[in-house]
């Protein structure tokens, strides 16, 4: 059974799609907080129909008086820790929004407050929830390569392009003090590279600003890591590509495995055959138009059943944390300007 009211923290551009996918699959109220004046209708999913279902407010301690079960914490990724300690400690569940956050502070007190009060956390990493990435695990869990010796993994965007109705230098994502920049914002090849593959254990980085974009934040993050079982991965991160490009090239002792965000397609190189073949990828579809929202249906869904099941999610705040410090671990590694 679904809760009877959610609680939005922030409308940017991730909590209005957590806001309309509610809309969309649930019959859930919600309660959005946020300072913003200038909401529009249209920012809603059948905003006529579902009005009912819509209460704004800029005060917090309004938000708690509608007594809320379940809250999205989609603000600026430095505020997502004492945010979700306040909501915690009403017994409220959480959805926390990647990164974690942008330092480690706070985050034992939340987990201890989150353990006392028995609640489901889940950190959102929508990318665990995307076809390709979600077969190319059941690949390496097969064994189809055999033992992993390398992997590199890109992500190139254009951080103008990513709402280009709004002013990228004044977004989070720009900003340091916010918390953003590429590293932390950009999370996710960490997230699933340490899913997959298992924790790191060293790492060698160069982390900064280095292109003419108006940011205050790292634009880019290259990085060679060590994973459990001597697994050498290259990781490259940026914000100032042409066009977005994600790619995921797996060495293995009896083959590889290869992804690219323009084919959307796996391929397989077996070493015995010496042939290629690609891997059926069970509904898939590209990083681009609106299928993309399927991950983010299949991520709210998968939340609200461990929620209603009182069950620990994946990616609780133990396991993102960790991920987290890895991700801090790269920013502190080499800084270059």
């Amino acid at each position: 059974m679904n809760p009877q009211k959610v609680l939005i923290i922030g409308f940017g551009s991730i909590g209005r799609r957590h806001a309309n996918n509610l809309l969309r699959i649930t019959d859930v109220q919600l309660i959005i907080f946020t300072k913003r004046k200038n909401i529009k209708p249209s920012e809603f999913y059948h905003y006529t129909k579902n009005k009912g279902r819509l209460r704004i407010l800029s005060d917090f301690s309004e938000c708690l008086e509608e007594k809320p079960t379940i809250a999205f914490v989609t603000n600026e990724t430095s505020l997502h820790i004492s945010s979700a300690i306040k909501l915690a400690k009403r017994g409220i569940d959480l959805f926390i929004e990647k990164p974690l956050s942008n330092s480690l502070r706070g985050i034992d007190s939340l987990i201890h407050i989150a353990k006392q009060n028995k609640l489901v956390v889940m950190v959102g990493c929508n990318f665990r929830f995307y076809p390709p990435i979600q077969k190319i695990k059941e690949l390496i869990d097969k064994k189809l390569v055999g033992e992993i010796i390398s992997v590199q993994s890109e992500n190139g965007s254009y951080l103008p392009m990513w709402h280009p109705d709004e002013d990228y230098s004044k977004g989070y994502a720009a900003r340091n003090d916010l918390g953003g920049g590429v590293t932390l914002t950009q999370i996710h090849e960490l997230d699933y590279l340490i899913w997959i593959f298992g924790p790191v254990e060293s790492h060698c980085s160069i982390v900064g600003k280095f292109s003419r974009l108006q940011v205050t934040a790292d634009d880019l993050c290259a990085s060679v890591l060590k994973l459990l079982g001597n697994v050498i991965v290259e990781l490259h991160l940026d914000y100032f590509s042409k066009p977005y490009y994600k790619r995921i090239k797996i060495r293995g002792s009896d083959g590889l495995i290869y992804w690219n965000s323009s084919k959307n397609k796996i391929e397989h190189y077996d070493n015995k055959t010496e042939r290629w073949k690609m891997i059926h990828i069970p509904g898939n579809y590209k990083l681009t138009g609106k299928n993309i929202n399927q991950m983010y249906v299949d991520e709210l869904k998968y939340f609200l059943k461990c929620v209603d099941g009182r069950i620990r999610p994946m990616n609780a705040l133990k396991e993102s944390s960790t991920t987290l410090r890895s991700a801090l671990n790269l920013k502190s590694s080499i800084k270059m300007r």
